[in-house]
């Protein structure tokens, strides 16, 4: 009997287990749920084209299964995942959604509501629990109503960067959200001081694990009433003006696994005690607070810290030998600090770390193997005292993508790599350092290379251009300024092509002309400067799409007809050639232009001051220029560096020049010219000039007083004129003036033996 009643009892307790396992996790849907669903998508307004639920939304019969829906087993609908739908509208306080009553999860992130208010009709979903709303484009104050959802356990309206909340109505907002856990308010603008924003959330929201208030428009100090909040776990201030202490009850929050406090304008000592006492904390970021200063710590083994991000930073000393126990450790970001001594050996065994910047330091010795990081992929240690040799292991770690070694001083690359493990690599910058020697053939192996720039160098050698022909990928090549001898071969047809090429600086190479390497579609700055390229500039060099195009200190006599000059041109560099004839008219959107040291011997056309609405430097020094200096050239308002100088312009300077153009010119630069007649005009009150050229010229008449005016100035030349009339005294006043050559000229009366009080 006792055998068949545990039978009957198994019997059934399997056929329960099995029932309850064949049960489906919610029944089908209520019919008034799925007709609101359906009023729901007919009146938000989205792109079906980029829509990926709402648009599949009625193809099946039972809503609870239609994508973005959850149901509870009664057939009601509990969850609406609709973000990134491409929603731009439809959304008001009579929208159906809020008749949803049963809704515990509604998300609409990523989508776009045209800067429009949130409803405050989302007070009546009672039942929510997670709401996400962020990066969404919402407007105006966040409703008081959001306090009626007692439920909420997670709040995220981050990423709305014309959202507010008034100091004032803080406290009402979060006074009935005692359960929430996560809090995501990033761009929100709530702009109040450390006290209010700290009492308002410290004193309604016991629970909190996740505080993110980055951007927020908050200031300092952090109020000590958030220690009270014992469960924060990840802490995010960033981007905000807390102008204050880093607070040391910190230290006291037993979860705390993220700190984030960049950009906040942090000062004075950041407290050692959070190192020591936060045996938790996996993220550090202190970025850009350019007061805080510290020192890193003894690492314990077994700390779990991930992420170290120092940047920008006051931070000082030798990196302690115990980083290396960070075995955890994926990213270090330590750029722009004060840091100085050896890089520490351990960090070579680091087999987690990703990325490493140590850039803009005083690091001293060489670089540590890295053999052990593995999973290494970017690494940046440039502008600091690095020396030796680049160590050939770094070339062969398997995830490295890009390598930053500019502006140190390294001396060789070993021509040998014994493991070739080259695919990954995109990126290597060695520019400025003292590498001697040929650049080693693996380089042309690296298939993935995007950008290679070996500049300011000691590389040596003849370089086939061909060579490049595997990389394919290349978007930038920088030879420039080295030993080297750049050759293309006997057969121009056989130099690669590449496609994808924005950028070519083969400056001081050797070239002696002008190759099909240079003639890419993609291609943007193109700089080919102290070279031996002789002959004429072809038309076909002209790019369309060029913004910088530098070929001066070559031996060009002329331009190709008809050329076209592009009509995106930012830089033309085109100085010390032999270029003669008529000087080429550049198009309008030129900022840098230097025709200086060539043989142009045209006067400068009337329409100049058009060609260079919004140039900022523009050179014609050392030509045969001649004729009348145009007055179109002096309202420019973006000029600050203007040199005619050595030329043979005649006539007057234009009155504009002194009354209009020294508003914003830095330097002007007339000497060793024929200009004649009187310095008219004035010099305008805040004048702008530093440097005054006007030296071997023929200009009479007395030095205008206005020129007092220009209490920057360094140098006044105003020396070998025909200036007369008294002694400038008043120049005595200048305190910024450090150069005065009044030599040569008619000047007469006393001499100033200081300046005046």
């Amino acid at each position: 009997m006792r055998m068949e009643f545990i039978t009957w009892f198994f019997s059934i307790s399997t056929l329960t287990i099995f029932c309850s396992i064949t049960i489906p996790v919610h029944s089908k849907c209520l019919e008034d749920q799925k007709s609101l669903l359906l009023q729901l998508k007919n009146n938000l307004q989205f792109d079906p084209d980029f829509s990926v639920k709402l648009v599949s939304w009625a193809q099946i019969n039972d809503c609870c299964q239609w994508n973005g829906v959850t149901c509870d087993h009664f057939g009601r609908v509990i969850g609406l995942e609709l973000n990134t739908e491409s929603i731009s509208g439809g959304l008001n306080d009579s929208s159906s959604l809020f008749e949803l009553k049963f809704l515990e999860k509604l998300n609409l992130a990523n989508n776009s509501f045209n800067l429009a208010e949130i409803p405050s009709s989302f007070g009546v979903l009672t039942n929510l629990k997670y709401l996400n709303l962020s990066d969404s484009q919402f407007d105006g104050q966040i409703p008081m109503e959001f306090s009626r959802l007692t439920r909420l356990v997670k709040l995220d309206l981050s990423g709305n960067g014309y959202l507010g909340i008034e100091k004032t109505n803080l406290f009402t907002l979060f006074r009935n959200l005692g359960g929430l856990t996560e809090l995501y308010l990033d761009g929100v603008n709530i702009s109040a001081n450390g006290y209010e924003w700290g009492q308002a959330i410290s004193s309604s929201l016991p629970n909190l694990r996740i505080l993110s208030l980055r951007d927020c428009s908050l200031s300092g100090p952090i109020d000590s009433s958030l220690q009270n909040l014992q469960y924060l776990s990840e802490i995010n201030l960033a981007s905000n003006n807390l102008s204050s202490l880093v607070p040391d009850f910190f230290a006291n929050f037993p979860n705390l696994t993220v700190l984030i406090l960049s950009g906040s304008k942090l000062y004075g000592t950041f407290p050692d005690i959070i190192f020591q006492r936060v045996q938790t904390l996996e993220t550090l970021n202190l970025q850009g607070n350019t007061l805080l200063n510290g020192s890193l710590p003894d690492f314990p083994r077994n700390r779990p810290l991930r992420n170290l991000f120092l940047g920008r930073t006051n931070f000082y000393g030798n990196l302690p030998e115990s980083i290396g126990n960070l075995m955890e450790l994926r990213r270090i970001i330590l750029s722009g600090c004060h840091f100085s001594g050896p890089i520490p050996n351990s960090l070579a065994n680091l087999s987690q770390l990703v990325s490493l910047d140590f850039s803009f330091n005083n690091f001293t010795g060489p670089i540590p193997s890295f053999q052990g990081s593995k999973n290494l992929m970017w690494i940046s240690l440039s502008d600091n005292a690095l020396t030796g040799p680049v160590p050939s292991s770094l070339f062969s770690l398997p995830s490295l993508q890009q390598i930053w070694l500019s502006n140190n001083q390294f001396s060789e690359v070993s021509e040998f790599l014994p493991n070739k493990s080259l695919s990954a690599l995109e990126r290597l910058d060695l520019d400025n350092n003292k590498i001697q020697g040929p650049i080693p053939s693996y380089f042309f192996d690296f298939q993935s290379l995007r950008h290679l720039h070996l500049s300011f160098n000691n590389f040596s050698g003849t370089i086939q251009l061909e060579s490049f022909h595997r990389l394919q990928n290349l978007e930038s090549l920088d030879l420039s300024h080295n030993n080297l001898s750049v050759n293309a071969g006997i057969n121009d047809s056989i130099l690669p092509s590449f496609p994808q090429l924005v950028l070519l600086r083969l400056a001081s190479c050797n070239l002696r002309k002008f190759h099909p390497l240079m003639n890419q579609s993609s291609m943007i700055i193109l700089d080919l400067s102290d070279n031996q390229i002789s002959g004429v500039i072809p038309n076909w060099i002209w790019n369309p799409n060029y913004y910088l195009l530098n070929l001066s200190c070559n031996l060009l006599v002329g331009l190709q007809r008809e050329y076209v000059m592009p009509a995106v041109l930012i830089n033309l560099d085109l100085h010390s050639n032999q270029l003669c004839g008529e000087m080429p008219i550049p198009p309008k959107s030129v900022t840098y232009l230097d025709y200086s040291r060539n043989n142009f011997s045209s006067s400068l056309p009337a329409e100049i001051g058009n060609s260079i609405a919004f140039a900022s430097f523009f050179s014609f020094s050392h030509n045969k220029l001649s004729g009348p200096i145009p007055p179109s050239i002096c309202n420019r308002s973006y000029l600050e560096i203007l040199d005619l100088s050595n030329n043979r312009f005649t006539g007057t300077i234009p009155q504009c020049l002194i009354d209009e153009g020294t508003a914003t010119l830095g330097v002007l630069n007339l000497q060793n010219n024929q200009l004649t007649g009187k310095i008219t005009g004035t010099f305008p009150y805040g004048c702008a000039l530093k440097t005054l050229d006007l030296n071997g010229n023929y200009l009479e008449g007395q030095v205008p007083k206005s020129l007092a005016n220009c209490a920057n100035a360094e140098v006044l030349n105003l020396g070998t004129n025909k200036l007369n009339g008294n002694f400038p005294c008043f120049l005595a006043n200048l305190s910024s003036l450090r150069v005065l050559v009044l030599r040569s000229n008619k000047l007469h009366g006393n001499i100033p033996l200081q300046r005046d009080p």
